[in-house]
């Protein structure tokens, strides 16, 4: 897709916008549970209030219900990426079956099987656990824009076939069946994947684990972790001792030094519009509940909403020197009007539908595009990272990594070499910044002409990347 330049339109119709979530702006967002006042001890402490942190003091306590479990978060539960992401749910622990196949080819069967395992374990926790999260198998659309994107198509399909998913090539009037644009030639169709309400799955998660009697301190920022023994967790208005803790930080300080130049932090952007008519939907041939995606490297994430409205996010993914981790940082006026233009151009059916929401997150991004875990203090601390943007149904399999770590359980969950090793790491300043800016470049080019540079290549090489 070109980039064209923002018009006065489309920044008219941003206008009333608002900065927050769409999925955190409803009333039925929970009140934060109160912040820890005073020193206190626990079996397992877990920091973080994402679907990371939760996932893992649920299930701990599922493990375990004798045990004292102490979620601390610094803000409210879902505050951050697990409130604010598309709510794509991937059967994939890689990051995409082609970037598991890159990096760890010999292990891919498992790593499939274990991720498939983990998909279905998901949607029946949401079912053991009574989480209304509008979970649902609808599958996932992959439009091609360019004769190069079209061409890469039918390969894609045959691979995903060879290794056990499902899926399906689509002509140009076969595409037309999912979603009409003037953009899109032809498609994947995906089934194995899942759309759901993402601030609705972390509150969900949260309510799971105060009734399974989780303790969470909302509001109360861990600064600083002492790995002696015992363990000390220091926060402003109380220290909390624990005898193992789970470190669910995601994009923030991850609290040991050894992993600071481990994930970057990459901000993402997305818009939601007015709900739509049913005239409206019918012009664009969006009949289904499928999500969609486009295939290039700068990409497009779409889908709608239970009200009809269509959430239109992705394409910028902007990274600021020095690791910048700001909340205003998530307003970006120049992305907003940018994302607003190439939704015109890719749906001028529906060139007057104002936005009514317009807000950004940050991704832990990691040099492989995939989590990686692993323990510290002698096994007392276990942590889960480096997500990149496609983490949603992978965050459970981390709480159970951690958790397996922990306990000193070896199960096969913990066999992967992507479990097994650290990513390598991102370089420091500014090498860093300077790198994330050409890989920027060069991949903006390939999605104008689709060849690969020198410098793609040689990432490609030494198993580096930079993706949201």
């Amino acid at each position: 897709m070109t980039t064209p330049s923002p018009s006065d339109d489309s920044r008219e119709r941003l206008s009333h916008a608002s900065p927050q979530a769409f999925w955190l702006s409803r009333g039925e967002r929970p009140e934060p549970e109160p912040r820890l006042t005073q020193d206190t001890h626990c079996d397992l402490a877990v920091v973080g209030g994402g679907y990371t942190g939760l996932w893992t003091a649920l299930l701990a306590k599922r493990r375990d219900p004798s045990q004292d479990v102490l979620v601390l978060e610094q803000a409210t539960c879902g505050h951050a990426a697990s409130g604010r992401n598309g709510g794509f749910c991937s059967p994939s622990l890689t990051h995409g079956l082609a970037n598991g196949i890159e990096r760890w080819p010999h292990e891919i069967e498992l790593l499939q099987r274990l991720g498939a395992e983990n998909f279905d374990a998901f949607q029946r926790d949401l079912d053991d656990f009574q989480i209304d999260c509008g979970f649902v198998r609808s599958g996932k659309v992959t439009v091609a824009a360019t004769a190069w994107q079209s061409d890469a198509l039918p390969a894609a399909v045959a691979l995903a076939q060879q290794h056990g998913e499902k899926a399906r090539l689509l002509n140009a009037g076969q595409l037309q069946e999912y979603v009409d644009s003037p953009l899109w030639q032809s498609g994947m169709f995906s089934p194995d994947y899942a759309l759901l309400d993402p601030a609705q799955l972390v509150w969900g998660l949260r309510r799971a684990c105060l009734e399974h009697g989780v303790r969470i301190a909302e509001h109360t920022e861990v600064t600083a972790l002492d790995t002696q023994n015992p363990l000390r967790l220091h926060t402003p208005y109380g220290h909390v001792t624990a005898q193992r803790v789970a470190l669910a930080t995601n994009v923030y300080r991850p609290l040991l030094r050894r992993l600071s130049l481990s994930i970057l932090p990459v901000y993402d952007y997305a818009l939601v519009t007015a709900p739509l008519t049913d005239d409206q939907l019918a012009s664009i041939g969006w009949q289904g509940s499928h999500g969609i995606t486009d295939a290039g490297n700068q990409f497009h994430y779409l889908r709608k909403t239970d009200d009809n409205r269509i959430l239109w996010g992705g394409y910028d993914a902007i990274y600021h020197y020095g690791s910048s981790r700001q909340e205003h940082l998530t307003q970006r006026p120049a992305t907003f009007a940018k994302l607003a233009q190439q939704f015109s151009q890719t749906f001028p059916q529906l060139g007057e539908v104002p936005f009514t929401h317009a807000w950004g997150g940050i991704i832990d991004s990691s040099t492989r595009f995939s989590m990686f875990a692993g323990t510290a203090a002698h096994d007392r601390v276990a942590y889960a990272l480096g997500f990149t943007g496609l983490g949603v149904g992978a965050t459970r399999y981390g709480a159970e990594v951690m958790l397996d770590l922990l306990s000193g359980e070896r199960t096969e969950r913990l066999e992967p070499a992507m479990i097994r090793r650290r990513p390598v790491p991102f370089p420091p300043e500014p090498v860093r910044y300077l790198g994330v800016q050409a890989t920027r470049a060069s991949l903006a080019r390939e999605d104008s002409h689709g060849r690969r540079n020198l410098w793609l290549r040689t990432l490609d090489r030494l198993g580096l990347g930079f993706d949201s």
